[in-house]
């Protein structure tokens, strides 16, 4: 079953006089548990296209499905739902808020999903452990290291056990030692089902994945199937 689906998926900025086109004929499938790598160089559209998988972003023309809900006419209200209930983040600059410690961070998605206190503390404190962070619920963001902050991110983006799971160049802060361990996270996510997609300049990070999608000038210029 496809979670992903786009159709001819265009977006084009208006600069003044001058359209813009970022992406163009866009068609995409990703089946369920899927882990794929998007990659290709500065400019190529990599981050618009996470953007609009993402619902950050609105197509300036074709289809998305994801789960298959047409998401791409969906008006800013409809799309914030989507991203609380069914798409996880994981971003290169983490992300997190520095007045909050581990628990109440990786909480919020499920606060903002309505769930008791109570429940969403049992579950915070259950992925905390999940990620390696057991013994440090009470820290604070400024107090962790950059590669325990990416885990704490890891574990709020798992929080509302979403349909896909968005990365955005997850180790590129981050020392070899802690990217690793970062990448061992994501390889046992995919090992339970879930559906990875990464952005990411980095070949090893891409070697890891079942497919790679190349980008160039806006377009998918080839695919790669790893076979992992």
């Amino acid at each position: 079953m496809s979670v992903v689906n786009t159709k001819k998926l265009c977006k084009a900025y208006q600069l003044g006089s001058f359209n813009l086109s970022v992406l163009c004929d866009i068609d995409l499938e990703i089946e369920q548990g899927q882990y794929v790598a998007i990659m290709g160089p500065s400019g190529s559209g990599k981050s618009t296209l996470l953007n609009l998988l993402g619902c950050l972003d609105k197509p300036s023309s074709g289809k998305y499905f994801l789960d298959g809900k047409d998401v791409s006419s969906l008006d800013d209200n409809e799309l914030s739902l989507i991203r609380g209930n069914r798409i996880g983040f994981i971003f290169q600059s983490y992300n997190l808020i520095n007045q909050l410690n581990v628990i109440e961070n990786i909480e919020l998605p499920m606060y903002y999903q309505g769930m008791s206190e109570s429940k969403s503390a049992a579950r915070a404190r259950e992925l905390a452990a999940k990620v390696g962070l057991g013994d440090r619920v009470k820290h604070r963001p400024f107090e962790l290291s950059g590669g325990q902050q990416q885990r704490v991110a890891i574990a709020r983006a798992i929080a509302n056990d979403p349909v896909i799971i968005l990365a955005d160049e997850p180790t590129g802060n981050l020392d070899s030692a802690s990217g690793a361990d970062i990448l061992s996270i994501l390889d046992d996510l995919h090992q339970q089902g879930k559906t990875l997609i990464v952005v990411t300049h980095d070949e090893e990070i891409a070697s890891r994945t079942q497919r790679i999608i190349h980008l160039l000038d806006g377009r998918i210029e080839r695919e790669i199937h790893n076979g992992n």
